[in-house]
């Protein structure tokens, strides 16, 4: 996809960080843009201010882990546009500290809901009437360069980015079977200013872990968590990683990577699958 001017992009997790940066983006290239959030007031003020400056924009509150949810944001866009050209299936939460043991099926059942679950009701509710389109589109999942270098401390995270991943490529190589006039990107982007160590403020209360649990957690993962906070005040801005889609979307590209390091790592983990040693990067061998 070359032109973006009149087309309709729908944005999940478009009230902060890099769903909001494409937001904009899409706004100032002339998009209709469809919000869509679990957040209410942040939603709300993303949509004031996207319609501030012009844009056409509709605001659909949206759980994606409830397929339902999906399903109305997908009927309210064609009622409102009737097309879809550009999906951005962006909403994600993080969960940092709990190593794999030590997880809940409660931990699991949210992250799984939204990082997994929310692509895949995303690509079951919007492909099919893409194809009916029969016009050129564009999906673009969020996955994390956490997904391919899997992190201690992260395996509930990394396992659903994997899927993602995984996910991503099996729809490219089906659509491409399919014939279909609609590409797939998948973005892995490394640490990005975002809002992502404050997930749980979403995190529905039905899916709460013991308070006693939850505080004997905070306690273990102080440090780990302190030293989230900063390094992502200090990293990239969602709006380069904005600059970066659009980029790979021109260019048909599969794979969007943010950051050079993953490269490297990406190098040295394929040489030790290879070679049958642990894939693990970094200061562990």
């Amino acid at each position: 996809m070359k032109h973006f001017k009149g087309k309709v992009a729908v944005i999940t997790g478009a009230a902060s960080g890099i769903g909001h940066a494409m937001g904009r983006c899409c706004a100032a290239k002339g998009m209709h843009v469809v919000l869509a959030d679990v957040e209410r007031e942040a939603l709300a003020v993303t949509a004031a201010e996207l319609r501030a400056g012009g844009a056409s924009v509709a605001a659909v509150l949206t759980d994606v882990s409830r397929a339902e949810d999906v399903e109305r944001l997908a009927a309210k866009t064609l009622e409102r546009f009737e097309a879809v050209h550009l999906l951005f299936n962006n909403a994600g939460v993080g969960l940092v500290g709990p190593r794999v043991w030590e997880t809940t099926y409660a931990d699991w059942e949210w992250l799984l809901g939204v990082n997994l679950s929310g692509v895949v009701h995303g690509l079951r509710v919007f492909v099919p009437r893409m194809l009916d389109q029969a016009s050129e589109s564009h999906i673009v999942n969020t996955a994390s360069a956490a997904g391919l270098v899997s992190p201690p401390g992260m395996g509930l995270y990394n396992a659903c980015k994997s899927g993602v991943i995984a996910l991503s490529e099996t729809l490219h190589r089906e659509l491409a079977l399919a014939e279909a006039r609609i590409k797939v990107s998948v973005l892995c982007p490394g640490l990005v200013r975002t809002r992502m160590p404050e997930s749980s403020r979403n995190r529905p209360t039905t899916l709460q872990n013991e308070p006693e649990q939850e505080a004997e957690r905070a306690v273990r993962s102080a440090k780990l968590q302190r030293d989230l906070r900063e390094a992502t005040e200090k990293a990239m801005s969602p709006s380069k990683v904005a600059n970066q889609v659009f980029d790979a979307i021109r260019d048909e590209r599969f794979f969007i990577f943010t950051h050079d390091w993953l490269d490297q790592a990406l190098e040295t983990r394929t040489r030790n699958v290879l070679e049958g040693r642990v894939p693990w990067i970094g200061t562990e061998g």
